[in-house]
């Protein structure tokens, strides 16, 4: 018998054409680095915009609560302060109404009687001047004989929950409030979004991460809808 020995196969080695491969993994190179950057920018984001507006957040979401069930939270009674005096006749007996100096005035009753908030109401009449101050969970509300200088002053605190309350709304909280409110919307926001664009790099969390947030949207959207008068 004749044994026939077969020819070892050749492997057979296609070669790409010259550069097509390094184009290639640099091109997806590129791409995966882009990734990665935004990725990293979001969850740096997420991270340090939630620590920096931890607490003013956190103040919003229980304010929330305490404006939504004002009869859960009672900041006990109301504290009422009544002052009487009088002030100069020069101040306020003048014929003429443009010269009686309102700024005089405010600052003697800020002086004297420790009254804050903002000027929200100055009025004169033939008979008498009246002041009113507010400020969160404040009250202050003056009248002036302008025949006899003598002045009656209510002062109101409402309590602490008021003025949470009241700082919620920025209701007579100042400029300077208002731009905190500003700035904690914003983070707010940029918290979310950053939110949003970081779980689309988590693969395992993707789909249920969006399926939950849109059935969170659509049964916010049906309450409003269904029970909202």
């Amino acid at each position: 018998m004749t044994t026939e020995k077969s020819e070892p196969q050749k492997n057979k080695i296609t070669v790409a054409p010259s550069g097509l491969g390094k184009k290639q993994v640099k091109k997806d190179n590129g791409k995966g680095k882009g990734k990665k950057r935004l990725a990293g920018l979001s969850r740096w984001l997420h991270i340090y915009l939630s620590m920096v507006s931890f607490t003013i957040l956190l103040f919003f979401a229980v304010s929330g609560l305490t404006l939504n069930h004002a009869d859960w939270f009672t900041s006990g009674k109301e504290v009422v302060t009544k002052d009487s005096g009088s002030v100069s006749l020069k101040w306020v007996n003048q014929p003429d109404t443009n010269k009686i100096n309102k700024l005089q005035i405010v600052e003697f009753f800020r002086g004297k009687h420790e009254v804050k908030g903002a000027l929200s109401d100055f009025r004169i009449d033939d008979r008498e001047l009246s002041l009113t101050f507010n400020g969160p969970g404040y009250l202050a509300d003056s009248f002036i004989d302008r025949e006899t200088g003598k002045y009656e002053l209510t002062t109101t605190r409402f309590g602490a929950v008021a003025v949470i309350n009241d700082l919620h709304k920025g209701r007579d909280s100042g400029k300077a409030w208002s731009w905190i409110i500003d700035i904690s919307a914003v983070l707010m926001t940029l918290v979310s979004i950053s939110g949003i664009i970081l779980i689309c790099f988590i693969k395992k969390k993707r789909l249920s991460g969006f399926i939950i947030a849109a059935v969170g949207t659509v049964i916010c959207y049906l309450i409003y809808k269904l029970f909202v008068p």
